[in-house]
C-alpha cells in the first residue's frame, strides 16, 4: 500500500506535510519538520485548519528541532476543553512534553485499567 504525501505549507524553517494511505478512513496525518515560532505560527494554525475533516487530526512532532510558546498554543489548544480539542499529538518529544507540562497544557486522555479481581479461595 502506497502512502500519497501532500505539501500544505514550508517556509525557510519548517516543512508541513500530510499522508494519506489509500483506501482507509480519511484520518489526516500531518508530519512537522523544522522550527515553529512567532514569525509562522499563525500559517501553521492555517495550514493544520485547511485539512480539517472530521473530529481530529493526528500531528507528528518528532521531527520538530524548536516550538516556542506561540507553537505550543496553537498545537495544544488551552483554551479548548480537552474533549473538544481536535488535534491530536502524536510522537511528541520529551523537551516538548515537559514544556507542555510546564504551561499546564498537557493533556492525555485516561486510560481505565482494570484492577485486579480477587481470586476465589
Amino acid at each position: 500500500m502506497s502512502v500519497q504525501e501532500r505539501l500544505l505549507y514550508q517556509d525557510r524553517q519548517l516543512t508541513i506535510t500530510t499522508a494519506a494511505p489509500p483506501g482507509l478512513p480519511p484520518v489526516p496525518a500531518v508530519a512537522l519538520v523544522g522550527e515553529i515560532d512567532a514569525t509562522n505560527s499563525r500559517a501553521v494554525a492555517g495550514a493544520l485548519e485547511s485539512i480539517r475533516q472530521g473530529t481530529y487530526i493526528v500531528v507528528d512532532t518528532g521531527k520538530l528541532t524548536f516550538v516556542d510558546v506561540s507553537g505550543l498554543r496553537v498545537l495544544a489548544m488551552p483554551t479548548v476543553p480537552p474533549s473538544e480539542r481536535w488535534i491530536r499529538l502524536y510522537n511528541v518529544t520529551p523537551y516538548q512534553r515537559r514544556l507542555l507540562r510546564m504551561m499546564g497544557w498537557f493533556y492525555q486522555p485516561r486510560i481505565h485499567v482494570p484492577t485486579q479481581q480477587p481470586q476465589a479461595p
